[in-house]
């Protein structure tokens, strides 16, 4: 049987998760506080991991050792790199990948973790079919695109920087999570989708257009993550 666990890295990007499930434990570990129950009528653990990507590849590993889940769903808000996601919009990732790591000074490429051998760390497909499809159920009002996550610890706000994401790794959103994420799942052979809720352009708006999409965002997620659990087997 399937118990999904399910990471946002702030309270907002759960709190509907955790409000509608059927929690029968929590259990705290490494500050996070692990809500284990059922969400219409999947098995599933929600946790806020808290912000970065320390936090996030501690919150898998916690999910893999303690609660043995079977596969990973994070769930949150982005800034877009993409002209054809707009605030609201969803994306469902193909892959993720790291954009503050650098060792090409040792010949790796930009963006992969030395000694690792890979850069990007793909989701997994059947779930990235499962999210489309009740993507076009439950949000058919709403544009999705399945895409390239890019994560590094910073807030994305300058046009500059969003230039140098999109030219340099193609991605079509920013965020702070996800890379660590799918690393840790790939590190544990656990399928995992990310999806996000665009909240800004990740450009000089972003400062502004952040605190006041952040939570219609996060409540599109929401939707979205509880009927696609639902159809994980």
């Amino acid at each position: 049987m399937s118990k999904i666990g399910i990471i946002g890295a702030m309270e907002l990007e759960v709190e509907a998760l955790k409000s509608t499930m059927d929690i029968e434990k929590t259990v705290t570990r490494a500050g996070m506080t692990f809500c284990e129950g059922t969400l219409n009528g999947a098995s599933v653990v929600v946790v806020r991991s808290g912000i970065g990507k320390v936090n996030a590849a501690l919150c898998v590993q916690i999910l893999a050792d303690l609660f043995e889940v079977t596969h990973v769903i994070n769930t949150g808000v982005a800034g877009s790199l993409n002209a054809a996601l707009d605030i609201g919009d969803i994306l469902i990732s193909r892959i993720a990948l790291h954009h503050d790591m650098d060792a090409t000074n040792f010949g790796y490429p930009l963006g992969e973790v030395p000694q690792m051998g890979i850069t990007e760390f793909p989701a997994d497909q059947h779930l990235i079919e499962l999210s489309a499809l009740t993507m076009a159920e439950v949000l058919p009002e709403l544009h999705s695109v399945v895409g390239r996550v890019v994560s590094g610890d910073q807030f994305i706000a300058e046009k500059s920087v969003k230039e140098r994401l999109i030219r340099e790794f193609r991605g079509d959103c920013c965020e702070m999570e996800g890379a660590a994420i799918a690393h840790g799942c790939y590190l544990n052979n656990i399928p995992f989708v990310i999806l996000r809720a665009i909240s800004d352009k990740a450009d000089d708006s972003a400062h502004m257009d952040y605190p006041t999409f952040e939570c219609k965002a996060a409540d599109h997620c929401a939707k979205l993550v509880t009927a696609l659990v639902a159809k994980i087997k």
